[in-house]
């Protein structure tokens, strides 16, 4: 159980049948009425943010979020397919489950599945993957005043924003929760 008055960021509970997780609280004591717990919570399966007051003492159950590191194989479709790299067994989700990161990951690199009570809600990408330039116009460094970018289009069919010097071929590291080039690999 977890007491609202306990409340942490990244707190994960069971309410109205759905899991929050604590995205920000606040502790609220007026100089005239009760105590009340200020909080932003987000629906860890629909993604909604919602703010919402607790009095202290409210009561809830935990919620434990379990996150299953799976190897993504390969898209039939809508489907796409992760094993399990220690059973090898083979998990089918659908595409309205992959979050928009998804798009750099390419075959055999390895992801988070992301479950509660066995039904999975959602996919985590590699924080940092290398992926290589299929496409890019070339450019002239030299001869610009501020930081230009061009747009080049990776092994995976993203396209991201490059600095001139980059070239078809190049191996880059991206940020895959913003999309943006890091370096060369």
């Amino acid at each position: 159980m977890v007491v609202a008055g306990d409340f942490k960021n990244g707190i994960t509970f069971d309410m109205d049948g759905a899991v929050y997780q604590v995205i920000e609280f606040q502790h609220v004591k007026p100089g005239k009425g009760a105590a009340f717990v200020r909080t932003k919570i987000k629906n860890v399966i629909t993604g909604s943010v919602i703010e919402r007051t607790f009095s202290p003492t409210d009561k809830f159950e935990n919620a434990y979020i379990e996150r299953k590191e799976m190897q993504y194989s390969y898209n039939d479709g809508d489907l796409y397919y992760f094993m399990d790299m220690e059973s090898y067994d083979m998990l089918p989700l659908n595409s309205d489950k992959l979050p928009d990161n998804f798009k750099f990951v390419k075959e055999e690199m390895l992801c988070k599945i992301v479950s509660y009570k066995g039904n999975v809600f959602g996919v985590e990408p590699p924080t940092f993957v290398e992926l290589a330039v299929t496409q890019t116009d070339p450019g002239f460094a030299g001869n610009t005043a501020t930081n230009t970018l061009k747009p080049a289009t990776l092994e995976t069919g993203a396209v991201i924003k490059v600095p001139l010097f980059i070239n078809e071929g190049d191996v880059l590291k991206i940020d895959t929760r913003t999309g943006e080039y890091l370096s060369r690999a």
